[in-house]
């Protein structure tokens, strides 16, 4: 059993996306938890502000009663996060940086560092406040693989200066 970290992001209509998300994902993972909520100019493109957070998971709750290797549940994983971004109305075959109504990425899954069938750890993670952040406040001691520097650490090394990230509150 291993924990697994997924990024949620919003920019259509995001206060009822990322809620809608954060329902959904509840049905599937029952052990989810979720960082606080943040808000984002877009990055690398012009449009309106995203809503990210990160949560995590533990990997039984994937398929608990089958005898997977990480490869093949991480496989079933991005086919049943696809599955819910599309319930969720997600729009296939836009460009990779443009606006989202619900965007769900599987940033690290255990210590798995793998290229295929995606690649783990994202990229993103030590690159985007937006993910920074939320995964250094949901997880603190958590390491990156590579490094055995926690992402709190990478957090205050972070130039904030490069991305305005604020906490934004939900209402019900």
């Amino acid at each position: 059993m291993v924990d697994v970290y997924i990024g949620i992001g919003s920019n259509i209509e995001p206060k009822i996306n990322i809620k809608n998300a954060c329902e959904r994902l509840c049905l599937d993972f029952p052990s989810i938890e979720f960082s606080r909520i943040f808000e984002s100019a877009s990055v690398g493109f012009e449009g309106d502000n995203f809503l990210n957070l990160v949560a995590r998971f533990k990997s039984e709750d994937i398929f608990p009663l089958e005898d997977l290797n990480n490869q093949q549940a991480l496989s079933r994983l991005i086919k049943q996060l696809k599955q819910i971004e599309n319930e969720l109305g997600r729009v296939r075959g836009s460009q990779k940086f443009s606006d989202r109504n619900i965007d769900i990425d599987i940033l690290l899954y255990g210590d798995l560092q793998t290229n295929q069938p995606i690649e783990l750890p994202r990229d993103e993670i030590l690159e985007n406040a937006y993910v920074l952040w939320p995964l250094a406040e949901i997880a603190p001691e958590l390491t990156e693989p590579s490094s055995n520097k926690t992402y709190t650490q990478y957090w205050s090394e972070f130039d904030k200066s490069l991305q305005t990230l604020k906490p934004v509150e939900l209402s019900p």
